[in-house]
């Protein structure tokens, strides 16, 4: 078990274009749940996808699984070759499966691993193409059935035929909370790594079976409150973690279409931890 700060990451220029800056005022309109300690957080055009769609060393599909609510839409990319490769279930914010979470999938998918990225959505017919649409939708979420739909996942990677049958999860902001959900509820969960998401309840804690892998933001009072019964919680239950703070960062630091909150160093040394530790869990 373990906990490190990480210090003195400075103000990045994204691509050399526009620097970070701060975030002049926040949109109101919470979504439910633990979608509540995510504030939505308007996407920039700015940044191309880093791993091409049509990338030739991947393969790429929509597809459905049987979940809570009925068939799961979800987004796969694995290695072009068929063989069998560790799952990893990748959880969007809270905008919805948007195309940057997509590329994230691929990026995951060119790391050796299955990912897959489910719509949680689905129920009310998909994420919108217009993102002023998806807010209500969030609203009208049964949550509990919501987290039983992303469990599902853990049960169709663990048995597709492509998979080693080892499972990991990792998720951003809305999809954080909701990483820390399916750790909670999926026992044959090998790994997580939510990214600055709402803790579980902390009776839930001792239920975690898997591995633990905890990136947060340095500036994000919100969810940063809820660490110190968190981090008590998991040491109380042994289960096997490690923390990282990244000081001077904003709540949503990874995401890179989002020019007032992505910080490069930082999201590149928290890929390279979670690429890491997926590794070390999943493939050994």
């Amino acid at each position: 078990m373990e906990r490190r700060i990480v210090d003195s990451l400075k103000t990045q220029k994204n691509d050399g274009a526009l620097c970070r800056r701060e975030l002049l005022t926040r949109f109101a309109g919470f979504v439910g749940g633990a979608a509540a300690t995510c504030v939505l957080l308007p996407q920039s055009g700015v940044h191309a996808q880093i791993v091409a769609r049509d990338d030739p060393r991947l393969h790429t599909e929509w597809i459905e699984y049987p979940g809570q609510t009925g068939p799961m839409r979800a987004y796969l990319a694995r290695p072009k070759a068929e063989e069998k490769h560790p799952g990893v279930i990748v959880i969007h914010e809270n905008r919805g499966l948007i195309p940057h979470i997509q590329d994230v999938a691929r990026r995951m998918a060119l790391e050796g691993f299955l990912a897959v990225a489910p719509d949680a959505l689905s129920p009310q017919g998909g994420t919108p193409d217009d993102p002023q649409k998806t807010p209500p939708l969030f609203q009208k979420l049964d949550y509990p059935a919501t987290v039983k739909n992303f469990v599902a996942a853990v049960q169709y990677l663990k048995t597709h035929p492509l998979s080693t049958g080892k499972v990991g999860c990792t998720g951003f902001c809305w999809g954080g909370a909701m990483t820390n959900q399916v750790a909670v509820h999926a026992p044959d969960l090998s790994a997580a790594v939510p990214y600055y998401g709402a803790p579980p309840a902390i009776e839930d804690v001792p239920k975690i079976k898997a591995a633990m892998l905890l990136h947060y933001a340095g500036r994000d009072e919100r969810i940063n409150k809820g660490i110190p019964a968190f981090e008590k919680a998991l040491k109380d239950a042994s289960v096997e973690y490690k923390i990282y703070i990244y000081e001077g960062t904003e709540h949503a630091f990874n995401n890179d279409t989002n020019e007032t909150r992505y910080n490069k160093e930082a999201a590149q040394l928290a890929w390279q931890r979670t690429i890491a530790f997926f590794q070390e869990k999943l493939k050994t």
